[in-house]
């Protein structure tokens, strides 16, 4: 930092301080304030936004893998049973059903939800780091204001003998003003119009989005309806019904009826 940055700094510090016992008077500008109040909300749904976008991609990612785990176990247990059996059949081709959609995820969903929705979630993020720099300098050049127009007001009521005096204050106070006002109209123009940007920003994204979330629940119900092939239609039609407890409830009673598991 410049010296002139430093003594910038601790002057202003020494505005904030004499504005909060009253001795500067502090400039409410009601405009901004709404506008602000409405980009500090957009920014922090956009942030929130690319957060839960990268769990739902995480998330996507997870129950594959997770699904192609259970599919291997669930392999194992029929094959150790007997490997020619419908159910051995049948989660033999659910494990290779989610080895496909495990795959499908990372070859046709992984890159195109970056492209599509992570990366303009990114860059719509880094602008926010510049708006708010452009916030921070209107505050700053803000305070200069009020520090010269209550430095003005006390050279008027406290006329100096210095006849150079309250021009200059005069001209400082001014060129305060200037440079605040125009940092501050640019804000209250721009800001409605960057939050007024933000759907049609977000449109292709969030129709990529659905796509692709019927896309995967497409394949994901195509490769699953092939595998209750290897199912008895009456085991189908139970499952519809509400019917499976009954059978799920007799094979309990003979696991109970087993010593070690805990039969008298």
């Amino acid at each position: 930092m410049s010296w002139t940055g430093f003594k910038n700094s601790l002057n202003r510090a020494g505005t904030t301080v004499l504005q909060k016992t009253g001795q500067i008077e502090r400039t409410v500008d009601r405009e901004f304030a709404d506008e602000e109040s409405k980009y500090r909300a957009f920014e922090k749904e956009c942030q929130a936004l690319q957060r839960d976008s990268k769990q739902y991609q995480d998330a996507m990612r997870t129950m594959t893998i997770t699904q192609a785990r259970l599919a291997e176990t669930i392999e194992t247990f029929y094959g150790a049973a007997d490997r020619t059996s419908d159910g051995a059949m049948a989660s033999h081709a659910f494990k290779s059903a989610v080895e496909e959609l495990d795959g499908g995820i990372q070859r046709e969903l992984d890159a195109p939800y970056r492209t599509t929705i992570m990366e303009p979630l990114g860059k719509m993020n880094a602008y926010f780091p510049v708006v708010n720099e452009h916030i921070s300098k209107r505050n700053k050049k803000l305070l200069d204001y009020d520090a010269a127009r209550t430095k003005l007001r006390k050279t008027i009521e406290k006329p100096s003998e210095d006849p150079t005096k309250l021009p200059k204050t005069q001209q400082e106070h001014d060129d305060a003003k200037e440079v605040f006002e125009l940092m501050n109209d640019q804000l209250i123009s721009e800001l409605p119009q960057l939050l007024d940007l933000r759907i049609p920003y977000f449109d292709p994204s969030f129709e990529a989005m659905i796509r692709m979330q019927c896309k995967f629940a497409e394949e994901g119900y195509e490769k699953m309806s092939a595998v209750q092939r290897y199912f008895a239609d009456n085991v189908r039609d139970d499952y519809a019904a509400g019917q499976l407890d009954a059978p799920v409830e007799a094979v309990l009673q003979e696991m109970r009826e087993l010593s070690i598991c805990g039969a008298n």
